[in-house]
């Protein structure tokens, strides 16, 4: 009886060294882990917070960048046009003042797109005209340069319209007499630009005399 309780002891003995010795490798490697964290000037995992381009909880957020977004695709919409006039440092507070929605979110512009300086992408000519009778209050044209959109052509003298012909810039002011009605100007002015030197150069004007039976309905013709 005596030699089965030796190997019992034995045995039991073996299991408590076993058990200290996977003890004390644990130990180690805790220690192991904790120095290198320590040099690392860390936790061991991340210690520096969100990685680039993401926010805290994971979701992917906008990345810092000069470029336009990426919704102009070298043709900015409306939306995007109202934010680079309310930004641009040439256009007046009257007229930025004036810039709000005529229905919902319709804003009183007119956009149009072409090629009038040579540049890689399109120039954007943009109208700032009234709600009620589309009068033109501004005209400007914006060129793509270094991945967003500069000021390179301005005129507020009312009422104004700009518009592309064939490569040049066409601008149209409405010239008015003392006591013409605001839906009657005496005449207009027509201007020609052409993008030279890196500049709009004036190359033609013109003056239309509309008349004072311009738009007149014709008078009845007496009878006998």
């Amino acid at each position: 009886m005596r030699g089965l309780a030796d190997e019992a002891t034995g045995t039991t003995g073996a299991r408590k060294t076993l058990q200290a010795v996977i003890t004390a490798l644990a130990v180690l490697a805790a220690l192991a882990l904790s120095v290198a964290a320590c040099a690392t000037g860390g936790t061991g995992t991340r210690d520096e917070g969100p990685a680039y381009g993401e926010s805290a909880a994971g979701a992917v957020v906008a990345t810092p960048s000069s470029s336009p977004p990426s919704a102009y695709g070298g043709r900015p919409d409306q939306a995007d046009v109202v934010r680079i006039i309310k930004q641009d440092p040439q256009v007046s507070e009257k007229v930025k003042l004036a810039l709000k929605p005529c229905v919902a979110d319709d804003y009183p512009i007119d956009v149009s797109y072409g090629d009038l300086t040579g540049g890689a992408s399109s120039d954007v000519v943009v109208n700032v005209v009234t709600c009620g009778d589309q009068i033109g209050v501004g005209s400007y044209v914006y060129r793509e340069a270094n991945g967003s959109y500069e000021n390179v052509f301005a005129t507020e003298e009312s009422p104004v319209y700009a518009q592309i012909d064939r490569g040049d810039l066409l601008v149209s002011k409405q010239v008015y007499e003392k006591g013409d009605p605001v839906s009657r100007p005496s005449g207009e002015n027509v201007i020609t630009y052409r993008w030279t030197a890196n500049r709009f150069t004036q190359t033609y004007f013109w003056h239309n005399d509309y008349g004072a039976s311009v738009g007149d309905e014709p008078s009845p013709v007496p009878a006998g």
